[in-house]
């Protein structure tokens, strides 16, 4: 499928139509929570996974909002004189929101998905028709230049990102525009990039569609269309990160070689950033042979700023050749070709020396600190979205630890986060268990092994006894000398404010 096949898009001109077709879509429950209930939980997470049987079965009636499900989000043309009743269908079909589809029905030209905010609000997601479920996977044949609705990482990295109220917010690589629907929220004002000018036009529509106002909208690679003076206080990014033999895909192949795309989005957003500013990015990078990637990752992170970076996944070179070939969609075409393709991508990982692909969030805050804190970290178990507030909490205890010795630590009080709870793992009956663990039920849900010491002392921590005052106790209490136990017990005391377990009283 090529450009030309791609539909006419609606007006992005038209405010009028925009608001009266948001009230229709709003008046028949065409929302997340209208859409849940109708479909059921089954059919709706069948949806992306591009499976929409489930779905068209749950929309064989013939209330309003069956009827915008199916035109809207399952591509089926629907009876003209039905979608009158619900739509302005008239002013839709001039404004290129709707198409005649033979001589008593009409089709959607675009696909509109309903998209909870993080505060309640009702928004719609535009994408290309058959993007809205799915992802790439659901339009059958990859179009150079289509837009992609909502997905994973999409929803991934707004989870992500630390919302609190901001002067001027940057998205680059906007897309269908959902992580400036998000900024929009909080910023007095929104920026968004995107070298491909339909995607900016369809951030346009989510934009108005959504009822949020509207961004500056610039056409061009990442920062290309940025001025060197300007400067914002959060950045965000899912680039088209995808390490491939040749860019062919817009929305996921960004024209540089191996991960020197995402390496130089981050190494550029340090200048970008104001003080206490913070950007986030969803990021593939390479694992090479005779190297860490954590190594790989710090050379990354610009000076100025303090990074937090977690690997959330990684794939081997044949796993994520498939992985992107399949969404792409050529395992359906000619086997000759799938082969020949596949080949390429082993050819480039293997001229690389590229063993394995990582997959994660690059968090970097702008800092005047001498000294920036960079954590590199692989954490692959399931975490508890969203974790904008854990993210904030992060950077908030570097700087504490920046600020407190060691004999500053034992001179400070703390409590116990909440939702932590403790596992002893030992032999039935034994006296004493062989490790204690302390574990979260919130944010990132870490585990983390202590001694006993360590968990006693976490355990007594309700912010009105000093560390040391509470180690002194416990010295006291297991006949060992206060004097060692405040020598060595700091440096644990400091990992568990590092990972959040304690918070400063």
């Amino acid at each position: 499928m090529s450009n030309a096949s791609l539909s006419p898009l609606p007006s992005a001109d038209r405010p009028d139509v925009t608001a009266r077709l948001r009230d229709a879509l709003l008046g028949a429950s065409f929302t997340a929570d209208g859409l849940l209930e109708l479909l059921g939980a089954p059919a709706y997470a069948a949806l992306s996974r591009s499976e929409t049987v489930p779905a068209l079965r749950a929309t064989r009636g013939d209330t309003p909002l069956e009827l915008l499900v199916r035109l809207f989000l399952l591509q089926q043309p629907v009876p003209h004189a039905r979608v009158a009743a619900v739509l302005p269908v008239d002013v839709c079909l001039e404004s290129g929101w709707l198409d005649r589809a033979g001589d008593d029905e009409v089709a959607a030209t675009v696909d509109v998905r309903p998209y909870g905010g993080p505060g309640g609000e009702d928004w719609f997601i535009v994408s290309d028709l058959g993007c809205a479920v799915g992802g790439a996977g659901g339009i059958g044949n990859h179009a150079e230049g289509v837009v992609l609705g909502v997905g994973g990482a999409s929803t991934t990295l707004a989870g992500l990102t630390v919302r609190t109220p901001v002067s001027a917010a940057l998205d680059l690589g906007t897309g269908s525009g959902i992580q400036a629907l998000h900024a929009a929220a909080h910023a007095t004002r929104v920026t968004a990039t995107d070298v491909n000018p339909r995607a900016l036009h369809i951030a346009a529509l989510t934009l108005a569609l959504s009822g949020a106002p509207a961004a500056d909208l610039r056409e061009g690679s990442l920062y290309e269309p940025v001025a060197d003076d300007e400067t914002y206080d959060l950045i965000v990014s899912n680039p088209p990160f995808v390490i491939s033999p040749g860019a062919r895909l817009t929305y996921r192949d960004g024209g540089m070689g191996g991960d020197d795309l995402c390496r130089s989005l981050v190494q550029r957003t340090g200048e970008r950033l104001n003080e206490g500013g913070f950007a986030h990015f969803l990021a593939n990078w390479q694992h090479v042979e005779g190297e860490e990637w954590t190594d790989r990752l710090r050379s990354w992170v610009p000076r100025g700023c303090d990074a937090w970076i977690v690997q959330r996944e990684v794939q081997d070179v044949t796993q994520y050749a498939e992985l992107w070939l399949r969404d792409a969609g050529d395992h359906r075409g000619d086997p000759a070709a799938y082969q020949a393709r596949y080949d390429a991508w082993l050819d480039e990982f293997e001229a690389r020396k590229v063993k394995a692909v990582g997959f994660g969030w690059i968090t970097l805050r702008r800092t005047g600190a001498a000294e920036p804190s960079v954590v590199a970290e692989e954490w692959p178990h399931p975490v508890e979205q969203p974790l904008g507030e854990t993210v904030r909490a992060h950077f908030d205890r570097v700087d504490y630890l920046r600020d407190h010795d060691d004999a500053a630590l034992l001179e400070a009080h703390f409590t116990l986060a909440g939702e932590v709870v403790q596992e002893q793992v030992g032999l039935p009956g034994a006296e004493d268990p062989e490790h204690v663990v302390l574990r979260q039920n919130r944010g990132m849900r870490r585990a983390t092994r202590v001694d006993t010491v360590g968990a006693g002392f976490a355990g007594v921590c309700d912010g009105t006894m000093s560390a040391g005052r509470i180690l002194d106790a416990i010295a006291q209490l297991v006949g060992e000398d206060p004097v060692a136990l405040r020598d060595r017990t700091p440096a644990q005391i400091r990992l568990l404010v590092e990972q959040g377990f304690l918070e400063p009283a």
